[in-house]
């Protein structure tokens, strides 16, 4: 299994999500890969925010080695199945793939948790610590039923 996480900058809440689930992965002893990416590559090769890597760290996660990229077409035939953080990243990927999308392995992350309701998990990245956080726990829940669903 091949999974993608993709947000807007790729330095708040895809790295997070990448960093979550290969622990998780790790735990359930599966040989899957997990990478993240952006939409708007302003911030390639770029390590995560400061607060993802603080908050990660906090919760027993090392994100810090991860590199910013931005997410491509060519990303549909290399992952399984790819998860947006936002309706509006669902929407640059849409845009930035053209033909290639394939809708069967794109979707809003957070639809694992609350199927067909097109929830966003909100960027923390204008906003204190705290947000961070609660992205963190959004992410962890969705990753603890990925695993179990996939």
């Amino acid at each position: 299994m091949t999974i993608l996480m993709v947000c807007l900058g790729n330095i708040c809440r895809s790295p997070l999500a990448e960093g979550i689930l290969l622990q998780k992965i790790k735990m359930a002893g599966l040989n899957w890969q997990v990478d993240s990416a952006g939409t708007n590559g302003f911030h390639v090769h770029e390590a995560p925010h400061y607060l993802s890597q603080s908050v990660a760290k906090k919760k027993g996660i090392d994100i810090s080695n991860q590199l910013c990229r931005r997410f491509v077409p060519e990303d549909f035939d290399r992952f399984d199945k790819i998860y947006a953080m936002a309706g509006d990243v669902l929407d640059e990927m849409k845009q930035i793939s053209g033909k290639k999308f394939i809708s069967q392995k794109a979707e809003l992350l957070l639809n694992v948790v609350y199927p067909g309701e097109n929830r966003d998990i909100p960027d923390p990245w204008y906003g204190p610590e705290a947000g961070y956080y609660k992205v963190f726990e959004m992410i962890d829940e969705a990753c603890e039923i990925l695993i179990k669903q996939l």
